[in-house]
């Protein structure tokens, strides 16, 4: 048995990449992990003070998505792990496929103007992961 990481930011854009590892995890009889990564360097940007404990607020969020991510795999009779880790997105994903003996990642594809990564980049990133950590990935 595998175990399949879907690293998530929620929300509606990230349902089919969501339910493609459901999928996966339920065709395959693997283990399933979501992932939310709080990556607060964006903050690294701004001059004005925060005020607030950015991090914290964004975790919070975080728990939240991946609960209803965890909802969704229940629904469709898969038991579903949820992690929030602190750091660089690309970093921490390699990271937890590397502790927690993850043999596929899925990846969904930009969908849109407001994703993290283009086209080119995360093929590269899928590459990147085949290549450091030996699990495979695959694009949605």
């Amino acid at each position: 048995m595998g175990k399949i990481l879907c690293a998530t930011r929620g929300g509606e854009a990230s349902y089919r990449t969501q339910d493609a590892a459901i999928a996966l995890a339920k065709e395959q009889g693997d283990d399933l992990l979501f992932l939310f990564v709080v990556d607060t360097h964006f903050l690294d940007k701004t001059s004005a003070p925060v005020l607030v404990d950015a991090g914290g607020e964004l975790a919070q969020m975080g728990k939240f998505l991946l609960l209803m991510a965890q909802e969704r795999a229940q629904k469709q009779g898969v038991a579903a792990q949820t992690l929030v880790r602190h750091g660089e997105l690309k970093e921490e994903i390699k990271r937890v496929v590397r502790e927690q003996g993850v043999t596929t990642v899925v990846l969904g594809r930009p969908a849109g103007e407001t994703n993290i990564f283009g086209q080119e980049a995360l093929e590269a990133f899928a590459r990147e992961i085949e290549a450091e950590t030996g699990a495979q990935a695959i694009l949605i």
